[in-house]
Order: C-alpha cells, then sequence, then structure tokens
C-alpha cells in the first residue's frame, strides 16, 4: 500500500490580477436562481480538505472561520495553513467566494469555511502537493468533531485504506455529506474503470466533470460509484495573493457539489422546518440532477443543476441528442 495520497491533478488554463463577474460554472449549476430566494449557504460549515487557503484573498478572507494545518509544511505550525500550491484557494473560491465589488462569486456565497490543510507542498516537483493517509484521516475526524455539515475533498490516491474509510463512514454516520472528485485518470471509454480514493467508496458523494457546454470531461473517472456531475472545465475561481485563475479537473467540478449542497441543506431545512439526515439531503441533490444522456459510470445521476431540471433541458438539448459511447 502507497502511504501518500496526492492532490488530483488539474489543469491551469489562465491567471488573472482582475475580475468581475459570476464564473460560468456557478451559473450552470443555478445557484443564483436560489439565491433570488434568500438562499446563499448562511451559517452552513463546509470543511474544505486540500492544500490550504490564502486567508487574506479578499474574497474569501469573510468567509473562513478558521483551519488548521495537518501537513509538515511550516515546521507543523498546527496554526498555518498557508496555501503554497494554489487547489486549496481555488476550490474554496467556487465554494463560498463573497459578493464583492471585484472579483468573483462563489456558489454558496455565505457558507462558512473551515480550512483543513492535507497535502504540503511538494519541492521536487513544482505545482504538486502529497499528504499521508493519516493526515487525511486526522483531518475527517477533526471536521466530525468540530460538527461540520459538509466536508469536501479534491483529493485522491489508489489505494483502498480501511482507516480512511472508516474515518469516511463515521462523518456520514454523524449526518456530515462527505464530497469527492471521482478523479482525472480516465481514458474516455466508459467500459474501463477508474478508481480513485475516497471518492470510489460508497459512502461519498463521487462527482465527475463536465464542460461548460454539457459534455462529459474526457479526464473524468468512470465507474459505478459516480453519483453526479458538475462544471470541471476552464472553471474560474480565486487563487493566492488576491488573483484568480482557470482550471480544470474534477477537483474544480467537487466544490460546484459542496456549495449546491450547502443551498440545498438551508433551502430543505428552512422548508420541512427541522434538521434533515444526510441521506435525505443525498436525495434532495439527487432530485436536483438532469440526466445528461451519458452512460451511468460516467455521469451517474446527471448534471446538478439546483432549480428546476427543464429550466436546462433546451440548453443541452443538442448535446444530450449526441451522446454516445465514447471511443
Amino acid at each position: 500500500m502507497e502511504n501518500t495520497i496526492r492532490l488530483i491533478p488539474f489543469k491551469v488554463e489562465e491567471k488573472l490580477k482582475n475580475v468581475k463577474e459570476i464564473p460560468e460554472g456557478v451559473n450552470m449549476v443555478q445557484a443564483p436562481e436560489i439565491w433570488k430566494e434568500g438562499i446563499k449557504g448562511k451559517d452552513i460549515v463546509i470543511a474544505v480538505i486540500d492544500t490550504g487557503c490564502d486567508r487574506n484573498h479578499p474574497d474569501l478572507k469573510d468567509r473562513i472561520i478558521g483551519g488548521r494545518n495537518f501537513t509538515t509544511d511550516d515546521n507543523g505550525d498546527i496554526d498555518n495553513y498557508s496555501d503554497y500550491n494554489g487547489h486549496g484557494t481555488h476550490v474554496a473560491g467556487t465554494i463560498a467566494a463573497t459578493e464583492n465589488d471585484r472579483g468573483v462569486v462563489g456558489v454558496a456565497p455565505e457558507a462558512k469555511l473551515l480550512i483543513l490543510k492535507v497535502l504540503a507542498n511538494d519541492p521536487n516537483n513544482p505545482g504538486s502537493a502529497t499528504g499521508k493517509y493519516e493526515w487525511i484521516i486526522n483531518a475527517i475526524n477533526y471536521a466530525v468533531d468540530q460538527k461540520v455539515d459538509i466536508i469536501s475533498m479534491s483529493l485522491g490516491g489508489p489505494s483502498d485504506v480501511p482507516e480512511l474509510h472508516q474515518a469516511v463512514k463515521r462523518a456520514v454516520e454523524n449526518n456530515i455529506l462527505v464530497v469527492c472528485a471521482a478523479g482525472n485518470e480516465g481514458d474516455g471509454n466508459e467500459r474501463t474503470e477508474e478508481f480513485s480514493y475516497p471518492g470510489a467508496y460508497n459512502e461519498v458523494i463521487s462527482v465527475g466533470a463536465v464542460s461548460l457546454d454539457g459534455q462529459i470531461s474526457r479526464f473524468t473517472n468512470s465507474n459505478k460509484e459516480i453519483d453526479v456531475v458538475a462544471p470541471g472545465e476552464k472553471i474560474l475561481s480565486t487563487i493566492p495573493g488576491g488573483k484568480f485563475a482557470v482550471f480544470s479537473g474534477t477537483s474544480m467540478a467537487t466544490p460546484h457539489v459542496s456549495g449546491a449542497l450547502a443551498l440545498i441543506k438551508q433551502l430543505c431545512e428552512k422548508e420541512f422546518g427541522r434538521k434533515l439526515t444526510e441521506p435525505e439531503l443525498y436525495a434532495q441533490l439527487i432530485k436536483r440532477t438532469m440526466p445528461l444522456g451519458f452512460p451511468k459510470v460516467l455521469e451517474g445521476n446527471g448534471l446538478v443543476c439546483l432549480t428546476a431540471p427543464n429550466h436546462l433541458s433546451k440548453r443541452y438539448k443538442k448535446h444530450k441528442s449526441q451522446a454516445r459511447k465514447m471511443d
């Protein structure tokens, strides 16, 4: 068994100093339609288990309620969860970047972020980050103890580690939604299966990627545990230094679903007048998906769309009619 877990590879498309827009991925999952109802994820706590985060980024500083470093970066200083990679800051921005007079807006711009750093900078491989399974297990257990609502993990490894699986199951048993990237080892052929853990565990919500025009991303893993897909190509979000960048990967699809679940949780608990269990919230998520016509091992239940799926059907009708088995 390998004793390390890696940042799921992602592609840097473009880096920007200044932007002012709602990213297309946020629009694609229909978050702005839910905002009109006064639902923006207020007081929902999401643990972002990743490479850390730029806590001073103007779009994120008001959303971060705390953090912890589980890695050896900065001599293991538990209070220093700085992001030396950019990945964690990008993920955090897609989830909950706040509304400003500049920058971007996340899916749930009033959610709270707990930053748990489990992937350390790899000096021998610039742009990559690695961590120990132990660090991730400890972070999941810490998140459970902190009673977060959602855990978001855009990371993965090849090994099915029993202790990792047990930590995930403990989180779900405590009614925490665990959202994971499916992985970027896909070969474009749905007849072959690619597994990345923890994304391949049945208990997690495994997220695959689609392009902004609703096509399955060639790199996205295919397997029978895929639950949903979300935008994962050319996603604009925050990076350290108060800047912005466009990244691609299932890592970018995952935070769209984590943010969407924050909106669903706030909305449904307001409607039902009580706390919902993890299975109930999962069911509410699946109600808000639209099949795109691809094999289930690629798209699971379909594209996350927070309002009536019919709202999107016209836009993607031509793509659905062109859906085919990938070569």
